[in-house]
This record gives structure tokens, C-alpha cells and sequence, in this order.
């Protein structure tokens, strides 16, 4: 046991964090605070740059506002819950993908394949049927997404020990039960309904609250700082089950807290914005190409480009066009062709 201790010392020294590394993660935080702002400038009400920052000095340091109420309410009740959520689920997509690629040693894994965003969409689905209240929804989306992957890990440890690859199987099932009640409640919904279930699948942010944001952020903010705080530890996975043990480090526990986590964040993010893929899948891979594959670089670089990617995408889905763009057609169309473009250039593989 001591000398587990010793050797697992030694691997977080020796994978300390470089300078480069250090630099490059707190480069890629100034595009998202111009994005940020810039944000607050897009929609049909004008507001200009003047106004955002007058407003929020009032806000922080109660100086007289000549801001309408109209456009106080424009700035502070519709476009910053809309923003802080992009960021938030854009952040906990990322890390819960990055983390699962990290634990799973796979490439092609992401947060929805233990069938978290197809129990969820099940869940919204069915309390949209008997008409539920927006609040009901999220939680009915939240719920059915725990339980989801509460029954993927059941499963898992009904085949003699809960191993990796029967976990993924499992999810895979689970995922394409959850479909399926999704299809059949879609098939017995009326046409009111069916255009509400259908909307929200394809992810969309328009409806946040403030409330909505308070309600998730508290989940959100756990599970990634619970991340952040263990991702040293993904490292050690990376080296396999034997060298991990050999080091001292609880597998199981290490797996279950780290399921537990992404799950937790995916299920709330997708609670508020629907299912919104190939975020989980595509963000870690840029991330890493930036920064390389050490965990303790590679999470907050995630979280970070996960932030200003969904935000970039939502400004886009709101501006381009009269008619709102869902959210999961936009992030499908872009993350697909880059992904294999990705593929294509990453020439070093997952390896490196």
C-alpha cells in the first residue's frame, strides 16, 4: 500500500504540466471572453457595445444605467441565461466525452454511449405526451437519463465483473431500447405534440431561463470540478488495468466516480437543451491535437473549447436566418465532416 502510495507520487510528478502546456490552455481563454461579449451584441433587439458594458457596471458596481427596461430585460432575462447555457453544456459535453475517451482508451467514445441522451430524450418525450410543464420535462429528461445508465451498469455487472467492453454493449442496447420508446411515443403523440418532442431533440437553447441556469449549474459545477480534480488519475488508467493496480489506484472506485460524474453532467445539460451531439465526440480530439494527450491539460482545455464552440454555434443558430436553427443539426452538420477531417490529419493516431 505505501508503496503504492510512493509510485502514484511519482507518476503525478512526472506528469507535470510544461510551461507551453500552461500557456496555451490560458490563450485559448481570451476567444472565449471576446466571444462572450460579442455575443450580447447578436439578435433582432439592437444593443450596442456601449449599452452591454454600462449595463453590467450598473449591475456590479450600481452606476446609473441609461438602458430601457426593454432592452434591460432583452440583455439580462434572454440573451445571458441563453449565453451562460451554451457555455455550460458546451463545457460538460466536452470534459464528460474527453473523460469517457480517457477511461474507455477510446477514440470514438462519448457521453451518450451509455445511453444517457437516449434515456433523456425518452424522458422529455414522455412528459411532453401528457402535457407536462417545461420545469417537469427537464426533470422527467434528467431522471430518465440516470436511470438509463443506472440499467447500462446493471447489465454490466450481470456478465461477471463490470469490464469495459461490456459496459459499451450494454450501453448500446440500453440506447437502442430508449430509441425505441422514443420512436413509439413519438408515433402515439399528436401532431402538437410530435412538433414539441421533435423540437426538442434537435437541441435548442431559446427557452432557458435564469432559473433554468441555476437549477443545472449546481450539477454541472460539481461533476466537472469532481473531473478536474481526478484527471491525473485518467493518466494512470492509460497505462492499463495491471500497471493502475500495480500503482496503487482503486479501479473500480476511480471507474464508478468517473461514470457517476459525466453521467450526472450530461444528464443535466441535456436536460435543458435536448440532445445536442458530436460536441463529447469532436471538441476532446481538437483539444488534444492543441494541447496533447495528457488528461491534466487536455480537461480544462476541453472545457474550455467545448464553452466557446456551443456558444459560437448558438450565436449562429439565432442570427443566420429568420427561423432559430436546432441546435443539433448545426453541431451534426459541422462535427461530422470534421471529425473525418480530423481523422485524416491526426496522423499520429490516439496514441500520442
Amino acid at each position: 500500500m505505501f508503496k503504492g502510495r510512493i509510485n502514484l507520487f511519482e507518476v503525478k510528478i512526472r506528469s507535470k504540466i510544461t510551461e507551453h502546456e500552461v500557456y496555451v490552455t490560458l490563450l485559448l481563454v481570451i476567444p472565449l471572453i471576446f466571444l462572450f461579449f460579442i455575443s450580447f451584441l447578436m439578435g433582432k433587439y439592437p444593443i450596442s457595445p456601449q449599452d452591454v458594458l454600462t449595463a453590467f457596471a450598473s449591475k456590479i458596481f450600481h452606476v446609473n444605467s441609461t438602458l430601457s427596461p426593454t432592452a434591460t430585460a432583452v440583455l439580462f432575462q434572454v440573451r445571458l441565461p441563453r449565453i451562460l447555457a451554451a457555455m455550460m453544456v458546451g463545457a460538460a459535453l466536452s470534459i464528460a466525452g474527453a473523460s469517457f475517451q480517457g477511461l474507455f482508451r477510446n477514440p470514438l467514445v462519448s457521453s451518450d454511449k451509455l445511453g444517457v441522451s437516449a434515456g433523456a430524450g425518452f424522458g422529455a418525450a414522455l412528459a411532453i405526451f401528457f402535457s407536462a410543464s417545461a420545469m417537469m420535462i427537464q426533470f422527467s429528461a434528467f431522471v430518465w437519463g440516470l436511470v438509463a445508465v443506472a440499467l447500462t451498469y446493471s447489465l454490466g455487472r450481470s456478465f461477471k465483473g463490470v469490464s469495459i467492453l461490456n459496459l459499451l454493449l450494454c450501453g448500446i442496447a440500453v440506447e437502442t431500447f430508449f430509441a425505441a420508446l422514443l420512436s413509439m411515443t413519438k408515433y402515439m403523440a399528436d401532431p402538437g405534440q410530435l412538433q414539441s418532442i421533435v423540437f426538442w431533440i434537435l437541441g435548442s437553447l431559446a427557452k432557458v431561463t435564469n432559473q433554468d441556469v441555476l437549477l443545472t449549474s449546481l450539477p454541472i459545477l460539481v461533476g466537472t470540478a469532481i473531473l478536474l480534480i481526478i484527471r491525473w488519475r485518467l493518466n494512470i488508467l492509460s497505462m492499463g488495468k495491471e500497471e493502475a493496480q500495480t500503482l496503487g489506484v482503486n479501479i473500480k472506485r476511480l471507474r464508478a466516480i468517473i461514470i457517476v460524474c459525466c453521467t450526472v453532467i450530461t444528464a443535466s445539460a441535456v436536460s435543458i437543451c435536448g440532445i445536442i451531439a458530436w460536441v463529447g465526440l469532436v471538441i476532446p480530439h481538437v483539444a488534444r491535437m492543441i494541447v496533447g494527450p495528457d488528461n491534466k491539460v487536455l480537461l480544462p482545455a476541453s472545457v474550455i473549447l467545448g464553452a466557446f464552440f456551443l456558444l459560437l454555434i448558438d450565436d449562429v443558430a439565432r442570427t443566420v436566418t429568420t427561423m432559430e436553427i436546432p441546435l443539433g443539426v448545426l453541431t451534426a452538420l459541422i462535427g461530422a465532416p470534421f471529425f473525418l477531417y480530423l481523422l485524416k490529419k491526426t496522423k499520429y493516431g490516439w496514441s500520442r
